[in-house]
């Protein structure tokens, strides 16, 4: 099964992710990123890989891989 990973310091807290994400496997985290904006957080017991964080994703944070 695959799952997405996020890298936090490319991401700016824009949230389409968590928007389009239909398994609630996203989430914003507490984490302020080096460039100062709260980053997300993958859920990874929730996460089935599906890619449209990848997908919707305008700054590129996502990748999916295969476990």
């Amino acid at each position: 099964m695959s799952k997405a990973t996020a890298d936090q310091e490319r991401c700016k807290g824009c949230g389409l992710c968590i928007a389009y994400c239909k398994k609630n496997a996203l989430e914003m985290s507490s984490h302020i990123n080096s460039r100062g904006y709260k980053s997300i957080r993958v859920l990874p017991d929730n996460c089935i890989g599906c890619g449209i964080c990848y997908t919707v994703c305008p700054d590129g944070v996502f990748t999916i891989a295969a476990e």
